[in-house]
């Protein structure tokens, strides 16, 4: 190995996909805030004034749909007047059936993955670490500042020699903007506000490249410069593309649906793996089938950080861990309304979250 490279991005609230994944989990948050045993697949799709909020709910919960969605573009910042069409049916009973046995059940089949590793202090690759550092700060500046207006997007290059990270190649924030702001403007606030109090210096050296607004003007943004549809981000939600993603969405789904819980599981334990010093990188690769209370296969690769062989770590995980749909649950406490807050800048390496809690592994 010699230099490789490596990018990552993120995007801010703002961005259209993102506001869809963020209606269909305030729509979550309300149905398990009434009712915790609520079945939940609503999503949501965009569109200039247009908002499609539509799926399957299996809940005791009133939910306006119409007004969280429209509660929801007003709070990030878009106050135009949006028109809501809803289209939620009662979920499948055959679905419904194969969940609630006398043993909690997949609410589908599919395959998850967990990783981490000890590159940052938030246990994630380092380039999508920083794209969703870059993005939060980007969020709180435009917040501040009338100029920056909500839609945005960061992207981060890193530079590895012989497999050690050793600097940051290319820094990317395209933000959207108020039309009277020059792009000399931007790029100076890009570079003082955004990008100076989050990036260390010691990653940066002359031949740091800076893209900012790199396609010129950007005024008109979120769902009027482009759709919007839930699940479409779960590049950005995971891990920068660094680790394998099962290819199952995590917002709008509820806990028994294992496509969210399972790969928040994992990451459970690939952080702890690695946050007890048993390896400086993990991945966990999980399967389950629906209607089955436990998974079909749970796989682990350390890549060679770890001490023991993955198959001694593998027991060391199953002492530790279990992997049944009903424990992930209650050991996660997941039926509450805490997933409006994981929405944006990753659903991992953010502190306070269930799954990102540090636990004592036993040998």
């Amino acid at each position: 190995m010699s230099k490789i490279y490596f990018t990552s991005e993120s995007v801010t609230s703002g961005h259209p996909d993102k506001i869809c994944d963020l209606i269909a989990d305030s729509i979550l948050d309300e149905a398990l805030r009434q009712d915790p045993t609520s079945h939940m697949a609503v999503e949501a799709t965009i569109k200039d004034d247009l908002i499609l909020v539509y799926g399957e709910a299996g809940t005791n919960a009133k939910i306006d749909y119409e007004g969280i969605a429209k509660q929801v573009l007003k709070d990030i910042g878009y106050p135009e007047d949006y028109h809501v069409i809803l289209k939620v049916s009662q979920q499948s009973p055959e679905i419904n059936n194969a969940v609630a046995r006398e043993e909690l059940a997949a609410g589908d089949q599919g395959i998850m993955f967990g990783f981490a590793s000890d590159e940052t202090e938030h246990y994630m690759p380092f380039a999508i670490d920083y794209a969703h550092r870059l993005a939060k700060q980007l969020e709180a500046v435009r917040r501040k500042d009338s100029r920056l207006k909500p839609d945005g997007k960061t992207q981060v290059t890193v530079e590895y020699d012989n497999g050690k990270l050793k600097r940051i190649d290319t820094i990317v924030v395209s933000t959207q903007h108020a039309k009277d702001v020059t792009q000399e403007e931007i790029r100076d606030l890009i570079r003082k506000e955004v990008i100076a109090p989050v990036v260390d210096e010691k990653y940066l050296d002359e031949n740091t490249k800076y893209f900012i607004n790199p396609s010129g003007s950007f005024v008109v943004g979120g769902s009027w410069g482009d759709s919007g549809t839930t699940g479409r981000k779960i590049v950005v939600d995971s891990y920068g593309g660094y680790a394998p993603i099962g290819g199952g969405c995590f917002s709008s789904k509820d806990p028994t649906k294992v496509d969210r819980s399972a790969a928040y599981y994992a990451r459970y334990v690939c952080r702890n793996v690695v946050a007890n010093g048993l390896a400086k990188k993990c991945q966990l690769q999980l399967s389950y089938a629906i209607g089955e209370p436990r998974p079909l296969s749970v796989s682990i690769n350390t890549f060679g950080t770890s001490k023991y062989s993955e198959e001694e770590l593998l027991d060391i995980i199953n002492k530790n861990f279990d992997f049944s749909v009903s424990n992930i649950i209650k050991e996660l406490d997941l039926r509450r309304p805490i997933y409006a807050e994981s929405t944006n800048y990753g659903h991992f390496g953010r502190e306070g979250l269930p799954w990102e809690a540090f636990k004592k592994i036993e040998l």
